[in-house]
């Protein structure tokens, strides 16, 4: 009779973490995706990513109960995966910056465009270093706070608050020219 009851309790608990777990999925596959899209910037990359990221979490579920904050640390989890499949593709360098750049400044009325700004954005947010673009990343596309982004980098909220500083000056010193040059001042 014990046997039985042990068995009982065991498929009781795999019921519980199984529901807990399609709950996680359904509430927030969709932070998973986009903070996978972030890093990766493909659609069929991110997806992967996202499975991916369930699979660790159906991995370590027993821990899912333990956990305060399940979207902290869904997006952690799902950050790390996204950079790990990211694997070693070149960052773009500052040549590709500054050409990017000279090509948009030939064609100033295509620069009115919001998709030529937003490549170029993309383009210096890339050649930003890593500690830099990841918080700007996080902060900016996926609307994250810093206490967030602190958690998910595994670094405190100051020096997230002074990464998001220091890369958004970055850029403002990069688009400042662009900008007076456009408009002739």
């Amino acid at each position: 009779m014990t046997g039985q009851v042990i068995v009982s309790e065991a498929i009781t608990m795999a019921r519980v973490d199984e529901d807990e777990l399609e709950l996680a999925v359904r509430e927030h596959s969709r932070l998973v995706y986009r903070v996978a899209y972030s890093v990766l910037r493909n659609h069929h990359d991110a997806e992967d990513a996202t499975q991916e990221t369930f699979m660790r979490v159906l991995r370590y579920s027993r821990k899912l109960a333990g956990v305060r904050e399940p979207r902290t640390w869904l997006a952690r989890i799902a950050w790390r995966v996204a950079v790990e499949k990211k694997g070693r593709t070149a960052e773009a360098s500052l040549d590709e910056v500054d050409e990017a750049v000279t090509q948009i400044r030939s064609r100033a009325e295509e620069m009115l465009l919001g998709a030529e700004m937003s490549k170029l954005l993309e383009k210096l947010m890339a050649a930003l270093p890593t500690k830099l673009r990841d918080p700007l990343t996080l902060s900016t596309l996926e609307e994250m706070p810093p206490s967030d982004i602190a958690a998910v980098l595994g670094t405190s909220e100051a020096a997230v608050r002074s990464r998001l500083f220091r890369a958004r000056q970055i850029l403002r010193e990069r688009l400042t020219p662009l900008m007076e040059g456009k408009h002739g001042t």
